[in-house]
């Protein structure tokens, strides 16, 4: 097992230094879904909810999420981010919806945390524009399925 990076030889936590790493092109893949009622996910298809088209505002929070997330994680590297893909898509069994969203840059320092930071701010959104009909709503398995680029080069979650 590997030493955690965000502490120093004294054990307090610090932002690890990057600044003579390399530069290469960074990619991460996150994944999650919030599970809900047949009848909740019935509405968001028909976009019979009052606050609006729920994927369509769910996706844009994803992509903002992805871009804030230093300022939400305290040692994480604010990031010039070159790309953010959020795809949302109901699924009927069990009643859910899916997110996976995908972070590209080229720096210093992965983009794990942006894509998960990306998945849960979008399921969160799900969760705020229907939680007037539904607040047994269920944010689960968000979880990082893929990495590629840096020193410890391409990781991919065994499913």
């Amino acid at each position: 097992m590997t030493e955690l990076t965000h502490f120093n030889a004294r054990g307090d936590a610090h932002m690890v230094d990057v600044g003579d790493k390399a530069e290469t092109a960074r990619r991460a893949v996150a994944e999650g879904r919030i599970r809900l009622q047949a009848e909740t996910l019935a509405r968001i298809r028909e976009g019979g909810l009052k606050k609006g088209d729920v994927l369509s505002v769910a996706r844009i929070a994803g992509i903002m999420g992805a871009k804030r997330t230093a300022d939400l994680v305290p040692l994480c590297h604010p990031l010039a981010l070159t790309r953010v893909d959020i795809e949302l898509t109901p699924q009927d069994e069990p009643a859910a919806v899916r997110c996976r969203a995908t972070v590209e840059t080229r720096g210093r320092t992965g983009v794990e945390m942006e894509a998960l930071t990306a998945v849960q701010v979008a399921l969160l959104t799900v969760y705020d524009m229907c939680k007037a009909i539904d607040r047994g709503m269920t944010i689960e398995e968000v979880r990082l399925m893929e990495k590629l680029g840096g020193k410890s080069g391409h990781w991919r979650r065994d499913t």
